[in-house]
């Protein structure tokens, strides 16, 4: 008996097995073309942090691994997030880890992940910590948000007052302009500078555009491609007036989240530290953190050497210097991320209660400016007329 049908699979490979597992012989098999015009939207943090949350309560629950998947499949409607958790489904129906079936998503499952799933399945805590691991993840991307919203509001508003003044320079100074021309008059010293303002936009527009779109790809290629670029600027982020306090209070939030998490997985304080490097998102702690790691492979107390990198505040070193003689040193961290965390959140708000009064004078100077100065000729009718 002929069957068909559609099977999803990671792979052709798998796909056979999973047909010969259920006693189908497969004498012709090909890939499902995809549509065009059905692009899939992007797995975010925030699927992958809602995603662990279902899986502890399931495992929590008493829910066979394999099945868990299976369910927390059926309840998701992004397709893309529901076929990356079938995948790993039949990863683990061939015999796979949870580790390694994770690891052969590493775009959706990092370094971090994979290694505090492996301390939860080899500690069989897999349950309380798929709980903590859920809950870092969820505190690591409120942080992130935050963040953005604090660079991301103030950079929008100016762009688009930028963006009216330039419609203004090149649709409506030039109508007043003509006007003005018609009369034969002197033009007061401000408007004649946003006229002559208008007529070199309206040449040299194009150079404008061009330039601004060759930065904009520039900055985006080396972020990707070159070290020393990302080193520069994750060290010019840092001595930003204001925004770089906040993202100094966030990486310290980050480092102490994720250390205290790693640690308190089980993972030996040396790995938790290599996995915490990379979690600072920037480059200038991973640096300083490998060097960490490598003062205490040599011996040296974990407190020690924070002081030695110069980089973290007092009050973070003292916590750690309690945390390891008291043999607390999970709920230290906590503690320190609990304190930055909650410090970035009143920075970030009350940055935004400063900014909206700024963004509106500065609004007002550029849009409001340039109709002043086309109107100023009317005020003076008088003279212009005569």
């Amino acid at each position: 008996m002929k069957v068909k049908g559609i099977l999803t699979s990671s792979s052709m490979a798998l796909a056979k097995a999973q047909l010969r597992k259920q006693g189908i012989v497969t004498q012709r098999i090909r890939r499902k073309p995809k549509a065009l015009w059905r692009r899939q939207k992007k797995i975010t943090a925030l699927d992958i942090s809602l995603f662990v949350r279902q899986l502890a309560t399931m495992t929590k629950a008493g829910v066979p691994i394999v099945q868990a998947f299976e369910l927390i499949a059926q309840a998701l409607d992004k397709p893309s997030m529901k076929q990356l958790v079938l995948r790993v489904k039949q990863q683990l129906e061939t015999g796979m880890s949870l580790e390694d079936s994770l690891r052969a998503h590493p775009k959706q499952f990092d370094d971090l992940f994979c290694a505090l799933v492996s301390a939860a399945e080899h500690s069989g805590t897999l349950d309380t910590l798929l709980e903590r691991i859920a809950d870092y993840k969820e505190n690591n991307e409120l942080l992130k948000i935050k963040l953005k919203k604090a660079i991301k509001y103030p950079l929008a508003v100016m762009l688009v007052a930028m963006i009216v003044s330039i419609i203004l320079l090149l649709k409506v100074v030039p109508v007043f302009a003509d006007l003005y021309d018609s009369m034969g008059s002197q033009l007061p010293a401000f408007t004649q500078f946003v006229v002559t303002l208008s007529h070199i936009m309206q040449k040299l527009w194009p150079i404008f555009l061009l330039l601004t779109i060759a930065a904009v790809i520039t900055f985006r290629q080396a972020q990707k491609r070159s070290l020393g670029f990302n080193q520069w600027l994750d060290k010019a982020i840092l001595k930003l007036p204001i925004f770089g306090s906040i993202a100094y209070q966030a990486i310290i939030a980050r480092f102490c989240r994720t250390l205290a998490t790693t640690y308190a997985a089980g993972v030996p304080l040396l790995e938790a530290l290599g996995a915490t490097a990379a979690a600072t998102d920037n480059h200038v702690f991973e640096t300083a953190t490998y060097q960490m790691r490598q003062q205490v492979a040599a011996g040296q107390r974990l407190e020690r050497s924070m002081r030695n990198s110069q980089l973290f505040p007092a009050l973070a070193v003292q916590m750690v210097s309690i945390g390891e003689e008291s043999g607390s040193l999970e709920q230290m961290l906590n503690k320190v991320a609990d304190y930055y965390e909650a410090q970035v959140t009143h920075a970030v708000d009350g940055l935004t209660d400063l900014m909206e009064p700024i963004i509106m004078v500065i609004i007002g100077l550029l849009v409001g400016g340039l109709i002043v100065a086309m109107y100023l000729p009317i005020f003076q009718m008088g003279s212009i007329l005569g």
